[in-house]
C-alpha cells in the first residue's frame, strides 16, 4: 500500500519542474492527483504522460493569480473529488534584475505568482483542508533564508519567498491541530524556471557539487506530505546540498 493511498492532491504550477515530479511522485504513492496551472498544452501533456504510466491524474486549468480563476478551481475540486487531503502551492516564477532594473510589470507578476496564489488558494481550500485534517505545503527556495544572501539581482524573486515563508508560519500557528503547514525550501534545482539552461555556470553551487534532479526535491515533499511526518508542522525544510553552508 502506497505512502498516498486513497489520499486527494492538488499541486499547484505542477505541470512542469518540482511541481510535475511531486504529482508523479505523489501518485506512485496511491495519490489521487490534480495538477493545476495555466498552461492548456503543457498541462494536457502532464495529464497523459502520468496517465500513460496507470495513475490517476487529472489537469484542471487554473491562472492561482487570479481569485475568480481559484473559486472555479474550487468548484472543480469539489464537485469531482468532494474534499482535499494534500495541498502543494508550488506556482511560482523567476524575476531578476538589479534595483535600477526592476519594472512595476515584473515585481506584480512576481508577487502575484509567488505568495498572492498562496493567499488565493488557501483561503478557498482551507475549510476543506480542515474537514480532511490535511496538509499544505509551501514549496519556497533557500532564496528566502534570512541568513543565504547571494548575488545581487534577486530583490523580487527572495523577498517573494521570505514573505512566503512568513506566510507558512502564520498558516501553521492558526491552523493547527487540524492543518499541518510546512515550507520546503530546495536548492538550485533543473527546472524551466530558467531561461539559460546552462546549467554548468552552476558546477560548484553547493557541497555536492550538483543541482538537484526535481524528483529529488520531490521525494522531501513527499515525506512532508505523508503520515511519516504526522509531528512536523510549522517547520522550514531545506534541502539545497549544503548550498546554504558555503
Amino acid at each position: 500500500m502506497g505512502r498516498l493511498e486513497n489520499k486527494i492532491a492538488l499541486i499547484t504550477g505542477g505541470t512542469s519542474g518540482i511541481g510535475f515530479a511531486c504529482a508523479e511522485r505523489f501518485a506512485e504513492e496511491g495519490a489521487t492527483v490534480i495538477m493545476a496551472s495555466r498552461g492548456e498544452k503543457r498541462g494536457k501533456e502532464a495529464e497523459a504522460a502520468l496517465h500513460s504510466q496507470g495513475y490517476n491524474a487529472s489537469f484542471i486549468s487554473c491562472d492561482v493569480s487570479n481569485r475568480e480563476s481559484v473559486e472555479a478551481l474550487k468548484q472543480q475540486v469539489q464537485e469531482r473529488h468532494g474534499r482535499l487531503d494534500i495541498l502543494v502551492n508550488n506556482a511560482g516564477v523567476l524575476r531578476t534584475g538589479s534595483l535600477e532594473e526592476i519594472t512595476d510589470e515584473d515585481w506584480d507578476l512576481t508577487y502575484n505568482t509567488n505568495l498572492k496564489s498562496m493567499l488565493y488558494v488557501c483561503q478557498n481550500f482551507i475549510d476543506m483542508l480542515k474537514d480532511s485534517h490535511g496538509v499544505i505545503l509551501n514549496n519556497t527556495s533557500i532564496n528566502g533564508l534570512h541568513h543565504y544572501i547571494k548575488g545581487k539581482k534577486s530583490y523580487m524573486y527572495a523577498t517573494s519567498k521570505a514573505a512566503a515563508i512568513q506566510f507558512t508560519n502564520y498558516l501553521a500557528k492558526n491552523y493547527a491541530p487540524d492543518v499541518r503547514v510546512n515550507c520546503l525550501c530546495p536548492g538550485m534545482t533543473v527546472t524551466n524556471l530558467f531561461t539559460n539552461r546552462d546549467f554548468s555556470r552552476f558546477k560548484g553551487c553547493n557541497l555536492l557539487d550538483r543541482m538537484a534532479e526535481p524528483r529529488e526535491i520531490a521525494n522531501v515533499a513527499l515525506f512532508l506530505v505523508s503520515d511519516e511526518a504526522s509531528f512536523v508542522t510549522g517547520s522550514v525544510i531545506v534541502a539545497d546540498g549544503g548550498e546554504t553552508l558555503l
